[in-house]
């Protein structure tokens, strides 16, 4: 039996009002959501976040899902540069004060953890001074995280700073171990940039492993797709996971599938139940919930 929840990610029903997303993930057989933070799913910078966040912790702990809150929204901090400014920018203080936010939202949400990327190195900026920045802004999000009881997940992302585990694993060394920070790992990056493969990537990170997100991918292509449209071995990644005792949760991330989001939804967890060599009818959850292509996301 698994012992991790199988979920999806919001960015995949963007449109989709939130409140019904979530409805619609949970009837479809989900035990999760995988929560990207936008201007439309709970805006972090709205009026009324206090309530909105309320409510959308009602409907989860109604429905039984767990959830995890993802950051990569493209154009929520600026309108005209997706994804800026990010840890490695200069000044970040956008950026910061979006993950502290994130970090309350996940704390009133009861969220697994919140899950960020390093982001892009500008033009001209060398690695080192890239790296120096990328520690210093996340100083002031380890403390909110550490004072809240939240944890955080760093994920390796295809063309960024951090773009593989072993990197992200040296961040998490560089800042000390600290207990609040683990990894995500989206199993599809792995198949694009990983030189290891997805379960040996899986069994690396361990039991520092706070999140993962499912999708497929073809060497070389940061290009989110359906499973069996790329590399990735799905059966010997689910069994890699109960294999390290993953207890968290993994979710479907497919952004670029909006426009078909319950059907696409729905023939990833068949793939997932055939993975698993589980019975269509049987419940995905065991547990009660308590580098060419950049920019795909």
């Amino acid at each position: 039996m698994s012992s991790f929840d199988l979920g999806y990610g919001t960015n995949g029903f963007s449109n989709h009002r939130l409140h019904d997303a979530v409805r619609v993930i949970a009837d479809l057989g989900y035990t999760a959501v995988g929560l990207t933070l936008d201007h439309h799913h709970l805006d972090p910078f709205a009026p009324g976040l206090a309530r909105a966040t309320g409510r959308l912790a009602t409907l989860l702990s109604s429905l039984g899902l767990r959830c995890v809150v993802e950051t990569g929204a493209r154009y929520l901090l600026d309108p005209t540069r997706k994804h800026h400014p990010t840890l490695v920018s200069e000044p970040a203080g956008q950026r910061i004060d979006f993950l502290l936010r994130s970090v309350r939202i996940a704390q009133s949400l009861g969220a697994e953890c919140v899950s960020f990327w390093s982001g892009v190195g500008e033009a001209g900026v060398s690695g080192e001074t890239n790296r120096d920045r990328l520690l210093r802004h996340l100083d002031p999000v380890l403390d909110e995280a550490s004072g809240r009881g939240v944890r955080l997940a760093l994920e390796p992302e295809p063309g960024m700073v951090v773009e593989r585990l072993d990197q992200a694993l040296e961040v998490r060394r560089a800042l000390g171990e600290p207990e609040p920070l683990g990894i995500t790992l989206d199993v599809g990056h792995c198949v694009a940039v990983e030189p290891a493969s997805t379960t040996e990537c899986v069994r690396r990170a361990g039991r520092l492993l706070f999140n993962v997100q499912l999708d497929d991918m073809l060497p070389g292509v940061h290009e989110h797709l359906e499973f069996g449209e790329g590399r990735l071995d799905l059966a010997g990644t689910l069994a890699a996971l109960d294999g390290i005792g993953y207890r968290g949760v993994a979710a479907v991330e497919l952004p670029r599938h909006s426009h078909a989001a319950p059907r696409v939804a729905s023939r990833a967890l068949a793939a997932l139940r055939r993975a698993r060599g589980g019975a269509a009818g049987q419940p995905a959850r065991a547990c009660a919930p308590t580098p060419s292509a950049i920019g795909d996301r």
